[in-house]
């Protein structure tokens, strides 16, 4: 019986069954394995600078809330490029700095002054959240999409090999021998198991990264908040 499965196992030559593949099958399987590769590029860089992007932005955060001035903040900000929370905060402090220096500058009235502030302060957090989510979700559509049809063109050229082998054995009819069957078949398969080794790591990667973004999109938003009260309390009394 052992050896058996060693002769089954000797015969099933992935390779073999690639090189062999024609036509249809065969663009079918470029195509995915360029997908499948690509997909793999984008999971090792996203992996890597999600990481980064959480580890920076603890950082930041730990800095933000032992200092004692923005302007120290805004220079450890500068360094933590990849941090979306040091972001939205320089954008807040650029903003923050330009209707300070405004309101040397004109003599308004304190009021009309204090909520104008603090709408463009929140706008501008608002905006560099947008771009930081925006940065953070990059390339993420290509791991949902070769997820979502990899295995479809699997599928399509699995049944296209299929055809092809039923019509070059209708014009050999005299023989139907399941060794006659069974290469082709296993040619034309060869397409879905190379369809979902496609879309099963991009789907897994798509949603590990959405939940990593997930969670910096919270730290922005309670950060926000937060800066939001701090500026409120001492430069919009």
């Amino acid at each position: 019986m052992d050896r058996i499965y060693v002769v089954a196992a000797q015969q099933l030559d992935l390779l073999e069954l690639v090189r062999e593949s024609t036509g249809a099958v065969m663009a079918v399987l470029v195509i995915l394995v360029a997908m499948s590769l690509v997909s793999w590029y984008i999971i090792a860089v996203k992996a890597a600078y999600l990481s980064k992007a959480r580890r920076q932005s603890d950082q930041f955060q730990d800095v933000f809330w032992r200092s004692k001035r923005l302007d120290n903040t805004y220079k450890e900000a500068e360094s933590l490029r990849r941090s979306p929370v040091a972001q939205m905060f320089r954008a807040g402090y650029v903003e923050l700095t330009k209707l300070k220096k405004g309101e040397k500058e004109k003599d308004r009235d304190a009021e009309s002054m204090e909520l104008s502030g603090i709408e463009n302060v929140e706008r501008a957090l608002r905006r560099a959240s947008l771009a930081e989510t925006t940065e953070l979700e990059r390339n993420l559509a290509f791991l949902a999409t070769t997820g979502s049809t990899a295995p479809f063109i699997g599928l399509f050229g699995t049944v296209w090999g299929i055809m092809h082998a039923f019509v070059n054995l209708s014009a050999n009819a005299s023989d139907l021998g399941i060794q006659t069957v069974a290469g082709p078949i296993a040619e034309a398969l060869i397409a879905t198991a190379i369809g979902l080794l496609a879309a099963i790591p991009s789907v897994m990667a798509y949603n590990f990264f959405n939940q990593k973004i997930k969670v910096l999109q919270s730290d922005m938003e309670s950060f926000s908040n937060d800066f939001l009260n701090i500026v409120k309390r001492h430069f919009f009394k």
